[in-house]
């Protein structure tokens, strides 16, 4: 069994992979200041629990691949690894680590593990040229050619990020509930703000996404684009450019990863 563990600025998605199937996956929330004792701890209640895993921390776990875009976090789950792994072979995605994605960037370390993962799991299931749209803490989009490089991006504010400016930033607006309005047209606050949430988060990604794939592609309609993160099932019924939603995009990447640097060493 595979663990990986993908470490997000709000959230850590961690996902157990028996082969190439997903076979558990769970959510919790990312917390810098969490030792790696604690994390053991974590890890093995959630675990603990599964029928395929041992009772003790570590059993039936073959492999390990991480990848996280908060320091403070990899350092303490590279503890982790080393007290509590330490006869399972782990893969962190730091530079040094083969993917097999040319980052055409002005400066490729500049570039979040994340993001560079996506696209490698998107060409792989998908080929290239595509785009990826990640729903997170901020909302980022990847272009990938056609030859699996990864030339580039976007990234703008979360949508979760928007909607605590709007309750922090206006007098009379309060955070809410982040779900579909009875129309487009709001008949209150409430409405009115999830309105300008959805359907303003739904033609970001439309006019964001078709100016890429004209860049990418001399057709445009070539261009495949993945949604993934947490956040994209509320866009996905609004956004026209949405080809694939792929929630474990990045799982998947990190498993690609792993196979790449450890299972063919």
């Amino acid at each position: 069994m595979l663990l990986t563990i993908d470490v997000g600025n709000t959230h850590t998605v961690l996902g157990l992979f028996d082969g190439e199937e997903i076979v558990e996956h769970w959510r919790i929330s990312t917390d810098a200041r969490r030792t790696a004792d604690e994390m053991a701890v974590l890890l093995q209640g959630l675990m603990g629990m599964h029928p395929l895993l041992g009772e003790e921390l570590g059993d039936g776990i073959d492999g390990i691949s991480i990848c996280s875009t908060v320091p403070s976090v990899l350092h303490e789950l590279r503890e982790v690894t080393r007290r509590y792994y330490g006869d399972v072979p782990s893969v962190l995605v730091e530079p040094g680590i083969k993917t097999g994605v040319p980052i055409l960037m002005d400066n490729p370390k500049e570039v979040g593990a994340d993001r560079i993962i996506n696209a490698l799991a998107a060409v792989h299931l998908y080929g290239g040229p595509c785009i990826v749209v990640d729903f997170g803490t901020a909302t980022t989009f990847d272009a990938v050619s056609a030859r699996g490089e990864y030339v580039g991006g976007a990234i703008a504010p979360g949508i979760e990020i928007s909607v605590d400016a709007l309750g922090v930033r206006g007098a009379q607006l309060r955070k809410i509930e982040l779900a579909r309005p009875r129309s487009v047209v709001g008949k209150n606050t409430v409405e009115a703000m999830q309105s300008g949430i959805l359907y303003g988060f739904a033609g970001q990604v439309d006019g964001i996404g078709e100016r890429m794939a004209r860049e990418l592609a001399d057709d445009p309609d070539d261009v495949t684009v993945i949604a993934t993160g947490g956040l994209a099932p509320l866009v996905l019924g609004e956004s026209t450019v949405i080809d694939y939603h792929e929630p474990w995009l990045t799982l998947i990447g990190l498993r690609l990863v792993y196979e790449r640097n450890v299972a063919t060493s």
